[in-house]
Order: structure tokens, then C-alpha cells, then sequence
């Protein structure tokens, strides 16, 4: 039988993707080379980033599944290298379209990615519960979702996602990790252990910086910021480094809960940022029967949308109640997003519903070049 061409061969290896990068290895220039011999083996060698890369054996997997297939072939090897110095200076110029500097995409007036920022007035009302599970929803769906743990003392969605694997750095470029179709990146992935992060507001900044531009995102639809509680320094950052963020807010139905919620809303009116909704969450507790138990009291999350729709002079929805759900608290426990691993849930019901939400807003013209031209006489 005869071999398969080098062009069938690239074709073949154009629909394999890097895991990292989300991007055709052909594209990339990770396809080193690519040599076959009459007996039906064909040699694939693949350039890999960096040395030791985490996801080398599932290169090597996509390869050989690619490739294998083709007329004539009888076995595939896959011969691994490392790029050198020019090449990976390559690759990130590639990646951040032609720009060698750092640079916010999200920042830019032509982004197209919609970027929500979690708050809340104080912890502990399940901000990153909703967090992870709005991120896991809008990717089951088919957007290109990102998370930013921007809640550096108190971080917790590498555990609520299920992320173990570190991110992988291409000198000053990092590559985050993929959990469920959603890249993230957070504080945890760069401190050993359970160690706490014991920073300074410089250090903080700096830290979101590095998190929104030394990351690659690559063409996201949606990026989602789990804030820390309160209205203090990561919040002012967010306002400074990406102006065009929009907040939504995280209650509980508790008074007193909601009123230090609305203080975390009304932050938007100086930094003139959008508040996009409240979510109100613990809303109750269902029983067998169908009643339900207002452990926390009822009414929160509305007083908190009255009390910033008055403030902010635009309407602020509640987009959703959340109810007290068993199946979120050990999804987030073991790692799998209730929205997944029970989706017919209550509490995932009500999460997929502000999702479709968030998802199907459109985009403003605010900050965005129109294109057009005056006419001329």
C-alpha cells in the first residue's frame, strides 16, 4: 500500500491542537520535521515549548491517534525536542499578535471578551461556589471561558475546579492549566502547599497584572475575576487595569449580609464601572415535601438590587436565586462543578439559568472603534 504524502501527513497534524495553547501544533511550529520510510513508519518529531513539559505524553497520544489512521502507515513514533531561544521568542510574539511586550488584552479597546468581576461585601456567602460554576456552565455551552482567582489571601478555585497541575511558564509567557474546558490561574499554583500568601497591596496589584497579561488567554469569550470580599486593594486594580470589567455581586438573603453587599456594588460608582446583577445565593432550603426552610432569612439579594438599581441610576437585576444544595458544596469539595456532575439539581438549575444569561448579553460600543470614515465631498 502506498504512503501517505508529507502534505497528508501535515493535514493530519493540523487538527491536533496543543492541550496548553488551544492552538494547531502545525500553526505553532511545533511540527519539527517529518520522515517515512517504505515499511510504514512515519517519524513525527515535535518541538515541545519547554523542557519537561507537563503535557508531553498527551502530545505524543493526539500525534499518534492523528496519524496513524492514514493509508499505509503501520506505526507512528514521535520524537520529542525543545525549542530553542528564537523559537519560543516566536512563538510569544505570535501568540500576542506581533506585540514582544506585555501587554492586557482585555484592556484593549477592540476586545471582544466580556469580563465579570465576582464580588462580594463579605466572605463566606459562596463567591467562588458561584464563580467556578458560572465559569463551567458558559464552557459546557461551547464559549472559550477564563478565571482569574483574584482572591489571592483566600484562594480556592484550583480545589473547587480540580486543578492540580501547574501552570507551565515559556520564559515570561504562562500557559494556565485547562479544567473542564476553562483555563485558570491562580496564587495557589505558585505557593507550596496550603501556605498563606502574606502580601501588601503593591505585591497584590502586581500579582493581577502578571495574572491578566503575562498569562495567554488566547481569544476568550468570557473572563470571570473571583475577587476577594470587601471593596479593598484587588478591587481598585481590577477598576485600574481592566476599566471595562463589569460587577456582579454575591449575596446572601441575610440583611446583614446584604447590606455590606450593596457597599461591594456601590464601589462601581467610583471607580464608573458597570454593575451587570446580583446573585443571590443560600437562598433556601428545599424540603421532601416541596416547602422550603429560609435558613438565612429572605429578601437579601432583591433589597440588594433595589438599593444599587437606586444608587447607580440603572437598573441592576437579581439574575438568580441559588438554594442551599448538598450536591454544590461537594462538588466544590471534590473538585467537579455541581452544574456538571448534576445538572438537574436545583442549585445548578438556577446557576445554568444565570449563565444563559451572562452569556447572551451583547456587547456595548463603548470604547470600540466603529470604522468608519467621514465622507467626502
Amino acid at each position: 500500500m502506498a504512503m501517505p504524502t508529507q502534505d497528508q501527513v501535515l493535514e493530519a497534524l493540523a487538527r491536533v491542537d496543543d492541550p496548553e495553547i488551544k492552538k494547531p501544533i502545525t500553526e505553532l511550529g511545533m511540527v519539527r520535521d517529518v520522515v517515512m520510510t517504505d515499511d510504514g513508519l512515519v517519524t513525527v518529531g515535535i518541538f515541545l515549548t519547554v523542557s519537561g513539559c507537563p503535557l508531553k505524553d498527551t502530545i505524543t497520544r493526539d500525534v499518534t491517534a492523528a496519524v496513524s489512521p492514514l493509508p499505509g502507515v503501520r506505526e507512528v513514533k514521535v520524537v520529542l525536542d525543545v525549542m530553542s531561544d528564537e523559537q519560543r521568542k516566536g512563538l510569544r510574539e505570535q501568540l500576542r499578535g506581533g506585540q514582544a511586550e506585555r501587554e492586557i488584552p482585555f484592556a484593549q479597546p477592540g476586545s471582544l471578551t466580556r469580563v465579570y468581576a465576582v464580588a462580594s461585601g463579605k466572605g463566606g456567602v459562596g463567591k467562588s461556589s458561584v464563580t467556578v460554576n458560572l465559569a463551567a456552565a458558559m464552557a459546557a455551552d461551547g464559549l472559550r471561558v477564563g478565571v482569574v482567582d483574584a482572591d489571592v489571601y483566600g484562594f480556592s478555585v484550583p480545589r473547587m475546579l480540580g486543578v492540580t497541575q501547574k501552570p507551565t511558564q515559556v520564559d515570561d509567557m504562562i500557559l494556565p492549566p485547562l479544567a473542564y474546558d476553562v483555563k485558570v490561574i491562580s496564587i495557589g499554583m505558585f505557593v507550596p502547599g496550603n501556605q498563606p500568601v502574606v502580601w501588601r497591596g503593591p505585591m497584590l496589584h502586581r500579582a493581577l497584572q502578571q495574572f491578566l497579561g503575562d498569562v495567554f488567554w488566547g481569544d476568550l469569550d468570557v473572563l470571570l475575576l473571583d475577587l476577594p470580599p470587601g471593596t479593598g486593594d484587588i478591587a481598585i486594580s481590577v477598576a485600574q487595569l481592566i476599566p471595562n470589567a463589569e460587577i456582579l455581586v454575591v449575596t446572601t438573603p441575610q440583611r446583614a449580609a446584604a447590606e455590606v453587599a450593596e457597599r461591594a456594588g456601590a464601589i462601581a460608582l467610583q471607580t464608573h464601572q458597570q454593575v451587570v446583577g446580583v446573585i443571590e445565593n443560600m437562598s433556601w432550603l428545599e424540603q421532601p415535601d416541596g416547602s422550603r426552610i429560609e435558613l438565612f432569612g429572605a429578601g437579601g439579594g432583591q433589597a440588594v438590587s433595589d438599593s444599587l438599581t437606586r444608587a447607580v441610576g440603572a437598573p441592576v437585576p437579581l439574575l438568580g436565586q441559588v438554594p442551599i444544595d448538598v450536591a454544590l458544596r461537594e462538588g466544590g469539595d471534590s473538585g467537579t462543578p455541581v452544574v456538571l456532575s448534576d445538572p438537574d439539581s436545583a442549585a445548578a438549575v438556577a446557576l445554568r439559568g444565570v449563565a444563559k444569561t451572562l452569556s447572551r448579553r451583547a456587547r456595548g460600543l463603548a470604547g470600540r472603534s466603529l470604522g468608519l470614515t467621514p465622507a467626502g465631498r
